[in-house]
């Protein structure tokens, strides 16, 4: 295991610390669970129907001691979350409809974490993005002063850590969503710790050329100086620019970012997206994924095509994240 998960695992061990892990079910969710339980690290919830859950892991030959696993259909507090997320919701569902909604397991294992009976939530595993992000954002919502949750990787080869955003959630940002993405990253990074130095991207440097995408750019690193003084951000930066020492010498000379950058915001989900991916499949970098960001509790999304080791490491993020809370 990496030097970064190491540092996590001591971080977040003998907090107390609960992630709530819907698809209970899932035989990469079962293993990562006991796991997690077995190391001690943390309390893994499961959720679904218990005996289910117990028969399956038997048949795997996984331990479920000290993990916990609760029943949306047989909670004994269920009457204590459905009044929570009827106010929550404030009016837009009946408690009869809020007590059908809360048997799903996302809906159920977000408002877990919303009533304090749990630090966080990893899922996806078994669901699509908009399955875990929409109980999230109806729940759990953003913190005040954001706008939007974005989605980040921690991009990780041996001693190497980069942080790339946004590649998962927002399909187009204005320049008000990339400089809120920037200082979110920014916060992001140093739970990782990483020191920020922010690179904002696009096709041009510095005005080398012109067109409202790069001007939206440009813009976006003015308004995330505005909002931040200290944030050690600039751009716009093509990739070479931000990460080759020589190159930025040559196009952007004034610039605090000297080919020194670490987080680097991309100007669209798209670029986002395939620029994480060639890092991953090319450079052979971890891509440790996609953390959700600028949530009031911590909420991370799993791909349908995770293994085990994902979902570890995910919990292993998500509980770093209720610490920095």
């Amino acid at each position: 295991m990496s030097e970064l998960f190491t540092s996590l695992k001591q971080k977040v061990s003998g907090n107390n610390l609960k992630i709530v892990l819907p698809e209970g079910l899932d035989e990469r969710i079962l293993r990562a669970a006991g796991r997690l339980a077995e190391e001690k690290i943390l309390t893994p919830i499961l959720v679904g129907n218990i005996q289910e859950i117990e028969a399956k892991a038997k048949d795997l030959d996984i331990s479920l001691e000290s993990v916990e696993i609760y029943d949306p259909a047989s909670f004994a507090m269920m009457d204590e979350l459905v009044k929570a997320f009827v106010e929550r919701r404030k009016g837009k569902v009946s408690e009869e409809d809020a007590r059908k909604i809360l048997l799903d397991e996302n809906y159920f294992g977000t408002m877990l974490v919303y009533a304090n009976k749990a630090d966080g939530l990893v899922s996806g595993a078994a669901h699509s993005t908009a399955d875990t992000v929409r109980p999230a954002l109806q729940i759990i919502k953003t913190k005040e002063g954001v706008r939007k949750t974005s989605g980040v990787f921690i991009m990780v080869r041996e001693e190497e850590k980069y942080v790339f955003a946004d590649c998962a959630i927002n399909i187009s940002p204005d320049s008000q969503d990339l400089a809120e993405i920037a200082i979110e990253s920014a916060k992001t990074a140093k739970m990782f710790d990483i020191d920020p130095r922010v690179a904002m991207l696009s096709f041009s440097t510095k005005g080398s050329a012109k067109s409202p995408e790069t001007d939206k750019v440009s813009g976006a690193v003015e308004e995330a100086k505005r909002r931040d003084p200290l944030l050690v951000v600039d751009g716009e930066f093509q990739f070479d620019a931000a990460f080759v020492p020589s190159v930025a010498q040559k196009k952007a000379p004034d610039s605090p970012i000297q080919g020194d950058a670490n987080v680097f915001i991309f100007p669209s989900l798209e670029a986002g997206n395939i620029g994480y991916k060639i890092a991953q499949r090319l450079g052979n970098f971890e891509a440790v994924g996609p953390i959700l960001q600028g949530l009031n509790r911590p909420v991370n999304d799993l791909s349908r095509g995770c293994n085990e080791e994902d979902v570890y490491k995910l919990s292993l993020i998500t509980a770093a994240q209720a610490l920095n809370q």
